[in-house]
């Protein structure tokens, strides 16, 4: 008897062939309830991301060259750039975001994703917002603060939307088959419950005055806080340890992680109002936040790092992996530098620069756009049944994304902090502190054309997995051989 294997017989693991085999027509289903809708979100996703990369190199170029398009209304630097930055924020990472989220949903709790109506209906309504948003912006009717240039009309359609996609993850994790709730559901379920309220309190026109500009801000860094924050850190704590292999380190690091996260980063936003007309106690409150900000950060990041220890070869090869841990390590970074940055000394320099514009990119693009695109390169596949067709495009995607990046931040933040030191210095004039930033600009604009062309071919990638073009390949898209790293 001990010479035969029947389905009752334990595998190595513990389980049962049998069981296998019903694990796997599960996920199979799970997957198929959850296709549809994350293919419609990922992709308007990326539409919108290539919509706003040009908006944005058409911005950046206009501050190298200020008479470029300018007899042109519509394409004048006061309105191509807010809708950039809607369209790549509401746009590209809230609908990219979303389609990972409906995908990790069902896997997390193994169950289908229920009310899939309400994710279409969603998807339609937030695209429609968008549209009408973008438009009425280019066309001159912009709220006038930054992240909620959107007038109410627009703005009433996404939270519509928004509210649609919540309750259909709410209702999918009411049926999960799982006792046990990830850490990344955590974050996702925070996410669902504040930036409804977040968005619509900003929304409703309740404040004048030095009270709105109050508010500007504790919404503009809120809605990282509570929305784009939770999306890249429920894909880092998922993706991480699902392609090494193992389990995440610490759940108790996990729990601090996540409970400081909670309690600490909401106060922050008024530090961008240093030197303004309100409270001091109001706005050391949000300094004193903004430093605490290291618990959490330093309990992400140990976590992260002790599941990924003796394992960093991977990235040798996995795409997933390679994206996701620079948008991991992009996040201990720009946490770091966002709590030094809120303290008055730093901030006697960098307000006013383009400091704060590298600040920004650090976050909402070295660490929430990467980890979403190795999010998309782990998911695709596995819902299209097809893989990416062709390897070398991944890492062209890879190395301008990468290397665009990091130029971007580093001229910026080069740029920015001597900017501040000439606007600091009273012998110098002002024009003189514009012409120093010159060189950084066209740094910028250059390293934002390569990020462009990375979002192109990552686009024609994606197109081409849907469509099921180009080579059938047998094997996951691997950077190398999986036994080449091994080797080494």
């Amino acid at each position: 008897m001990s010479g035969f294997r029947t389905e009752k017989q334990l595998s190595p693991e513990g389980v049962t062939t049998a069981e296998r085999v019903n694990d796997e027509r599960r996920r199979i289903g799970i997957d198929a309830s959850a296709t549809s809708p994350t293919v419609l979100f990922l992709a308007s996703g990326i539409a919108w991301l290539v919509v706003g990369s040009l908006l944005g190199v058409i911005a950046s170029f206009k501050l190298d060259l200020p008479d470029w398009l300018g007899t042109y209304a519509p394409l004048t630097f006061g309105r191509v750039r807010p809708v950039h930055l809607n369209t790549v924020t509401y746009g590209w990472i809230s609908l990219a975001g979303s389609g990972m989220i409906v995908w990790l949903m069902g896997r997390l709790c193994r169950t289908e994703i229920r009310w899939p109506g309400l994710l279409y209906a969603s998807a339609v309504l937030w695209n429609t917002g968008l549209l009408l948003g973008s438009v009425l912006v280019v066309l001159g009717y912009s709220g006038g603060m930054e992240w909620l240039e959107f007038p109410l009309p627009a703005a009433v359609i996404i939270a519509l939307a928004f509210v649609l996609f919540a309750a259909s993850m709410f209702r999918t994790f009411a049926a999960r088959q799982v006792e046990h709730v990830y850490v990344s559901l955590w974050y996702i379920l925070a996410s669902m419950t504040w930036f409804p309220i977040l968005y619509v309190i900003a929304n409703a026109g309740l404040y004048q005055g030095v009270g709105e500009a109050a508010m500007n801000w504790w919404y503009g860094h809120n809605a990282i806080t509570v929305w784009f924050t939770p999306i890249g850190l429920a894909g880092a704590y998922y993706f991480i340890p699902k392609v090494i292999g193992r389990p995440i380190y610490s759940y108790y690091l996990g729990l601090l992680g996540f409970w400081s996260f909670a309690l600490f980063y909401n106060w922050n936003g008024l530090h961008h109002l240093v030197g303004g007309p309100l409270p001091t106690w109001a706005i050391s409150v949000s300094i004193v936040a903004s430093l605490m900000m290291f618990v959490p950060v330093l309990a992400v990041a140990v976590n992260h790092h002790m599941t990924a220890l003796g394992h960093l070869n991977i990235v040798a090869y996995s795409p997933t992996l390679r994206f996701v841990v620079f948008g991991a390590m992009s996040y201990t970074a720009v946490s770091f530098q966002g709590s030094l940055e809120a303290t008055r000394s730093v901030q006697e320099v960098t307000h006013f620069t383009h400091y704060t514009i590298a600040h920004a990119h650090l976050g909402m693009y070295a660490f929430v756009t990467m980890i979403l695109f190795g999010a998309i390169y782990y998911i695709l596949p596995r819902i299209a049944k097809w893989e990416w067709p062709y390897p070398h495009l991944i890492k062209i995607h890879f190395w301008l994304s990468a290397i665009g990046i990091v130029a971007y931040f580093g001229s910026l933040t080069v740029g920015g902090w001597l900017q501040g030191l000439a606007m600091n210095t009273a012998g110098v004039p002002f024009i003189e502190t514009v012409a120093l930033t010159g060189p950084y600009l066209w740094a910028r604009s250059i390293s934002g054309t390569l990020m462009t062309v990375a979002h192109c071919v990552f686009a024609y990638h994606f197109a081409l997995v849907i469509y099921r073009a180009g080579p059938k390949r047998f094997a996951p898209a691997w950077f190398r051989k999986a036994e080449e790293v091994v080797a080494e």
